[in-house]
């Protein structure tokens, strides 16, 4: 058993994984959550010198966020990486209430919770990192994404906000800003038909390589990419209404036929 030990949420594939790889290359413990089973996750951590433990988990709810810290099995908790996220593409009138809610469980009221819960005892200690999954999308009016959008506004909010009111203790708090990245996010919000969803986009360990690395110097805020870092000043600029009508080329169901 290694002396450090790590959460990693949205672990199954994707940026997750990937970050999961780094903190087990690092001399991690891990332990990985999901709402998705873990084979995948399971098989790639392997061999890398580290326990691994995985915990199949709803993390929209108190409940779920509680069963996960309960798989923790009491251990200190040096780094977690707030990772689990969901999106919803299409028209907001078209989406059935229990979709949208389920986003804003995920990505707001279940990623609070458990940062909170952590949080708490890692400032006890006085250490700990935490790395939290944003977007650039959170900077931008997401016509035909907006409940997603909206959320990770608030989620990258929320984490400046906590990164300043720790700033007096040794616990540091990063929020990871991602663009488009090539995983299975934009098929499961139902996005395969649009620019976006069509489009080419980052490598999910590229990607996370930028976070591990900016919660390693703890870094307020790291968006990964020239492109990006471009989109989120030129959203700054032109304002919710013109960067809504951009997002709207890139996510309004048909764009990906173009």
């Amino acid at each position: 058993m290694a002396s450090k030990f790590a959460i990693v949420t949205g672990a199954s594939t994707g940026i997750g994984l990937e970050l999961a790889k780094l903190a087990a290359k690092d001399g991690y413990d891990l332990l990985v959550a999901a709402d998705t089973p873990l084979i995948d996750a399971s098989r790639d951590l392997q061999g890398l010198g580290v326990e691994v433990r995985n915990v199949e988990v709803d993390l929209s709810s108190f409940e779920g966020v509680d069963r996960l810290l309960a798989a923790a099995g009491g251990r200190e908790i040096d780094v977690l990486v707030a990772n689990a996220g969901h999106g919803l593409g299409h028209s907001f009138l078209e989406q059935d209430p229990a979709d949208w809610r389920h986003v804003i469980d995920t990505n707001v009221t279940g990623t609070v919770y458990l940062v909170q819960k952590v949080a708490q005892r890692m400032v006890k200690r006085n250490q700990g990192r935490i790395l939290i999954t944003g977007s650039i999308a959170g900077h931008i009016a997401g016509a035909f994404h907006a409940v997603y959008n909206g959320s990770k506004a608030f989620v990258d909010s929320f984490s400046d906000a906590l990164n300043n009111e720790l700033k007096e203790t040794e616990v540091t708090v990063t929020c990871l800003k991602p663009g488009a990245t090539e995983t299975e996010f934009f098929h499961r919000a139902e996005m395969d038909d649009t620019k976006v969803g069509t489009s080419k986009k980052d490598d999910p360990a590229d990607v996370a390589k930028t976070g591990w690395e900016g919660m390693k110097k703890g870094e307020r805020s790291v968006v990964h990419g020239l492109m990006n870092k471009l989109q989120v000043a030129g959203a700054k600029v032109l304002g919710g209404g013109a960067s809504a009508q951009m997002h709207r080329g890139m996510a309004e169901p048909g764009t990906g036929k173009e």
